[in-house]
């Protein structure tokens, strides 16, 4: 009933000052599913809301995002690097955190304000759950109901090693895995979607069967010059399922010296790390879209009255500060902010859709004047990532608005060259160059396993397909390749390629150290 109400409230207040207490979040969460569904239509995973303290947060944040993750030092270094900065000062911590699961899971800090906690669960527990749920990446890649399981099982696993064969061999192995993570994914589709919930089983049933692989791979290798010279450069490729993207995958399945403990650790990271893989590529999407749920769910709240007006403009703060975009003179800037970017396209997007113009008539023929712009960004929500997403949607209004230009910067020149303008053709070039700046090409080398010399000193071999002629670091490669050396037993070849002319650039050696003790 609303006949006690004030005049122009439809709602009761959800709260009214900063304190808070259980039931008040549960009149949030109410209130805010309620403006997510009939507002938006958004389709989600069930949530499930977590109160954690600051240094549980910080916990968090050193351990990928991910608190149920497996023990390992480098979580513990990261953990008293935030917590320094934090302490001093010198930074804030997220007022959330949220995993890609199903339940979703929501961390929201005991130290926010009511109006604050109003704002992340409409941000995390329904705009990044509503991505998470209906984008095509997380769809392909992730087994949202799986990872929570999956987790424990791992740190059960991790611990349970470190008990049997000392953590020192453990941490080693561990710490050569994370220097591959980046070269731990596949790329494409496999033949068969991942499901997490079942790895605990095939775990036992692999180390029953002692990976018959071993055997199979290793059986092949010539006795003779003859019989090697029969053996074409082909068919071993072929038994090896060679080139192999995935380098962790590779080793899992081929390196000799390995323990069937040690390739199921190498199991679990590479599964981490194919986890997070279609995070990285949907960072200005994930985060559009968060923030563009978000505003929409405070603004139904405020326009009904379910929060008072101290409290809307205490979330228009901490919205402006949210979206806000340093220009590239201000001394902290730090590349364009993936919140301010997403949220004003998610808004150019809804302008075009209910009030275009002429030109955005003539750039979006499909979506202007459609008019029903919240499917129109479930659509693109479902449908796109980072890379395509800019390439498709970015308008030459918001490109004059940013006052963005594409600026070659040529080191082979003294000057710097305007490469594009706000005309016509340099809107076209500008919505590439920003696009690239998110392909994932460009943003992780291409470093496929080509050869392994199986008749002589089984030497494996790497490629990397060099991308507008940046060769990789050599301090950073050199560090990596021994830690593969390590993994593998062998010596290792990394040779950087020129794509168009096959020119061999640079060769990078690793030579094998002692095998990690098993």
């Amino acid at each position: 009933m609303t006949a006690d109400l004030p005049r122009g409230r439809t709602h009761p207040l959800l709260f009214s000052g900063t304190d808070w207490d259980f039931d008040t979040i549960r009149r949030i969460y109410e209130a805010v599913e309620e403006a997510a569904r009939n507002e938006l239509g958004l389709d989600t995973y069930p949530n499930q809301i977590e109160v954690i303290t600051a240094e549980q947060m910080l916990d968090a944040y050193s351990s990928t995002g991910m608190p149920q993750l497996y023990k390992h030092w480098s979580f513990g270094k990261q953990f008293a690097h935030h917590e320094l900065v934090y302490r001093k000062g010198m930074r804030g911590l997220a007022y959330e955190l949220v995993i890609n699961s199903d339940p979703c899971i929501s961390y929201v800090m005991e130290e926010n304000s009511a109006m604050m906690q109003t704002l992340v669960i409409a941000h995390a527990a329904f705009g990044h759950n509503h991505f998470f749920k209906n984008n095509y990446l997380f769809r392909q890649w992730t087994d949202a109901e799986g990872i929570r399981d999956y987790l424990e099982f791992a740190k059960g696993y991790v611990a349970s090693c470190e008990e049997r064969y000392g953590q020192a061999a453990v941490e080693q192995l561990i710490d050569a895995a994370h220097s591959l993570m980046n070269q731990g994914v596949h790329r494409y589709p496999r033949r068969q979607r991942l499901d997490l919930k079942a790895e605990e089983q095939r775990e036992a049933e692999r180390h029953a069967y002692q990976e018959r692989f071993y055997n199979d791979l290793w059986r092949t290798i010539p006795t003779g010059a003859q019989q090697a010279s029969r053996q074409s450069e082909d068919k071993r490729r072929a038994l090896l399922e060679l080139p192999e993207e995935n380098i962790l995958y590779f080793l899992e399945k081929t390196a000799p010296k390995l323990a069937p403990w040690q390739r199921e650790i190498l199991r679990i990271v590479r599964h981490v790390a194919q986890y997070f893989y279609p995070q990285s590529q949907t960072k200005v999407m994930n985060e559009g879209c968060a923030t563009y749920c978000h505003y929409r769910i405070m603004t139904r709240l405020h326009r009904q009255g379910s929060i008072n007006d101290g409290a809307f403009l205490e979330f228009l703060q901490s919205h402006t500060n949210v979206v806000a975009q340093p220009t590239f003179d201000t001394p902290y800037y730090n590349g364009i902010n993936p919140y301010a970017l997403g949220f004003a396209m998610m808004e150019d997007i809804a302008r075009i859709c209910n009030d275009p113009r002429d030109e955005d008539r003539e750039w979006f023929p499909d979506i202007a004047g459609k008019g029903d712009a919240d499917n129109v960004l479930k659509h693109i929500w479902a449908n796109y990532r980072d890379e395509s997403f800019i390439a498709q949607f970015l308008s030459p209004r918001l490109i004059r608005e940013w006052r963005i230009f594409h600026v070659l910067d040529n080191a082979n020149k003294n000057v710097l060259e305007i490469a594009a303008i706000h005309d016509e053709r340099g809107y076209r070039r500008i919505r590439r160059a920003l696009a690239r700046q998110y392909d994932i090409a460009w943003q992780q080398a291409d470093i496929q396993v080509v050869d392994v010399d199986l008749a002589g000193d089984r030497h494996l071999i790497l490629q990397h397909e060099v991308v507008n002629g940046i060769l990789l670091a050599e301090g950073d490669t050199a560090q990596v390749l021994q830690n593969l050396a390590t993994l593998w037993g062998y010596n290792v070849i990394l040779r950087e390629v020129d794509p168009a002319t096959r020119k061999v650039l640079k060769e990078h050696v690793a030579r094998a150290t002692p095998a990690i003790a098993a």
